[in-house]
């Protein structure tokens, strides 16, 4: 019984970075320029994402028998980082938009290294949704850090 309270603690955090993409993304769409078209694209596509991986997490908690997760990250860990990202929209800078991205993009990369590598055990079938939310996470990562670095590129 333990280890199911463990293993439900361990995916409502990854509930809840996907929440924080969500609202992050939401954010970034709100804050995009208009002309910005190719943006609000990627990132209404990622929020969608994470809507998903949140509902198929969230899943697995009821199946295991727990109350699975509703909000956004708040217990001071390092996927805390999207609710700072939406200050740095207040800009609606492009650049600043997409380094807040991509550092938020870490974090998440952060939170499922973090729940992979916890004591809870994990069934094999339950890693492997993990680790393929994971590697989409890391693609949309990859595709935020080049737009990052274009966007840099074309402005030096």
């Amino acid at each position: 019984m333990e280890n199911q309270t463990t293993l439900i603690e361990v995916l409502n955090d990854l509930i809840e970075i996907n929440h924080d993409r969500v609202v992050g993304y939401d954010k970034a769409i709100e804050q995009t320029q208009d002309v910005d078209i190719d943006l609000k694209a990627i990132f209404a596509t990622m929020a969608s994402n994470s809507k998903k991986y949140a509902a198929e997490l969230a899943e697995e908690v009821n199946k295991l028998g727990g109350e699975p997760a509703e909000g956004t990250t708040n217990r001071g860990k390092v996927y805390r980082v999207w609710m700072d990202i939406k200050k740095a929209f207040a800009t609606n800078d492009r650049q600043a938009i997409l380094t807040s991205c991509e550092f938020g993009e870490s974090a998440a990369q952060s939170a499922y290294d973090e729940a992979l590598a916890s004591d809870a055990e994990i069934s094999a079938t339950l890693r492997i949704l993990i680790l393929a939310q994971k590697d989409s996470l890391q693609t949309d990562q990859t595709i935020i850090k080049k737009y990052t670095d274009l966007h840099k590129a074309a402005n030096a």
